[in-house]
């Protein structure tokens, strides 16, 4: 196990130091890690108010998080980390990746990252038209739906929450192991964005500034709008 510590000349020769994730990743995923306990946390306790409005945050955050996965840093797109069958089933039988200097998400990870967006964002659009018009805990597209219709997505939108609980658990989960089992500390990168490789891995390619704000005022936009009730629909 490589300590993630001290200066470069203290790393091995085989070993060097890399910028992993991004700060826009690092940002977002542990928003992630806040928002999910503080909805779940208001939605108890009836402060709907709050809950819309942290549920229009996770939104936005959402939106910028699939834009970053095409315009983003190298190792934050989609196309770097999700894999076809062959190599999940090559890292299933090897536990390793079939990419030689690959760094990242393994062949599994990748598709649990995916799994993890598309469950929220489900879970974010069912909010959005979910709520009883009568007593005015409605989202800002209940408007669109029938009230019967409505209270179906309500229904669907607390069960989906299990789901997301689930995907949780299993992601701490997955860290626990690589840490106590594999000594690989995926938290560490995740804070300071560095991480100590093989030398055969290169310096992942950054994003340049320009893409980060037009993620940034398109993801922005989207949640405005929606929070408006999709006005010109």
């Amino acid at each position: 196990m490589v300590i993630e510590s001290g200066s470069d000349s203290e790393l091995p020769g085989s070993h060097h130091r890399i910028e992993l994730w991004d700060w826009p990743v690092r940002l977002v995923h542990w928003s992630f890690a806040l928002l999910v306990p503080l909805l779940w946390w208001t939605a108890q306790i009836g402060a709907i108010g709050w809950h819309r409005r942290l549920g229009l945050i996770l939104l936005g955050l959402l939106v910028f998080r699939i834009l970053w996965g095409f315009l983003g840093s190298e190792t934050a797109r989609f196309g770097h980390f999700v894999k076809g069958p062959r190599a999940v089933l090559g890292y299933l039988r090897t536990r390793r990746s079939t990419l030689n200097g690959a760094i990242g998400h393994n062949p599994i990870g990748g598709w649990s990252v995916l799994a993890m967006l598309g469950v929220m964002l489900a879970q974010v659009g069912l909010g959005l038209f979910s709520g009883d018009p009568d007593d005015g805990t409605n989202g800002p597209l209940n408007h669109l739906l029938s009230f019967s219709s409505a209270l179906v997505v309500t229904e669907w939108h607390e069960a989906l929450f299990n789901a997301v609980l689930a995907l949780v658990v299993l992601h701490i989960a997955a860290v626990l192991f690589y840490l106590l089992v594999k000594r690989n500390n995926l938290v560490s990168p995740m804070v300071t964005g560095r991480k100590i490789v093989p030398m055969i891995a290169n310096q992942p390619a950054p994003a340049t500034a320009a893409r980060l704000v037009i993620c940034a005022i398109v993801a922005a936009l989207v949640a405005v709008w929606l929070s408006q009730g999709a006005p010109g629909v």
